[in-house]
């Protein structure tokens, strides 16, 4: 099967951590569905489950609102905003961009989810989001996503060393590294450009220098 003969689909791909939102959210929507949309901190939750995710983060709020914003930009993820929300709520838009059949949105959550896996093991762990074909559909699922015209979803790695099966992996994000340990989690902490630093650190200069005037006003002033 060729497996990567289709471009990448997205340019550049999306972060680990808009991997694992997009996941998420992705998920709830099939696993609990009477709690989506999903609320800010109920999504920060779900980044750092430490079940069915591999690698396990670390990440808060910010960060995962600094990581909606993007996948929004990339109409991958949308704020919702019911007349019964009393706070917003989030929600993926993965069809907007990819569309494909429910079977098909489950395995890539999996993917950004779990990271590259055999496909025994991939509709294994599908089956807990949604009924899957049989096996030999299940992989014409898999050649189907990764040999799309306008770019595959999937491809099949070369096997390695030791392994008897290759494994599948996505194509739509870049893979997050592992950590030093089996338990040890990835910190993800927000990273900003850097004329976005520049501009704060220009601000913080200045406050600086006028609450020192401010200081010196006051003293003149016989102010304590």
């Amino acid at each position: 099967m060729d497996a990567t003969a289709s471009p990448a689909p997205l340019a550049p791909p999306l972060s680990p951590l808009d991997a694992r939102v997009l996941g998420c959210l992705i998920e709830k929507e099939f696993s609990t569905p009477d709690l989506y949309p999903l609320t800010l901190n109920s999504l920060v939750a779900a980044c750092n489950q430490r079940s069915n995710r591999d690698p396990v983060f670390t990440v808060a709020a910010p960060e995962v609102e600094a990581a909606l914003v993007g996948l929004r930009n990339r109409h991958l993820a949308t704020v919702f905003a019911g007349a019964e929300a009393r706070v917003p709520k989030h929600k993926q838009t993965l069809d907007q961009v990819f569309p494909v059949e429910p079977a098909a949105r489950a395995l890539l959550a999996e993917l950004l989810l779990r990271g590259p896996q055999t496909a025994a093991a991939l509709r294994g762990n599908v089956v807990r989001l949604c009924e899957v074909p049989d096996t030999a559909g299940f992989e014409t699922l898999l050649g189907d996503l990764a040999n799309r015209p306008r770019g595959g979803l999937v491809h099949l790695l070369p096997r390695q060393p030791g392994q008897k099966e290759a494994r599948w992996a996505q194509r739509i994000a870049t893979e997050a590294a592992l950590p030093d340990g089996p338990s040890a989690p990835v910190t993800v902490a927000l990273t900003l450009p850097i004329e976005v630093e520049q501009r704060l650190a220009m601000l913080e200069s200045e406050v600086i220098r006028l609450r020192a005037e401010l200081g010196a006003l006051r003293r003149s002033l016989g102010e304590n």
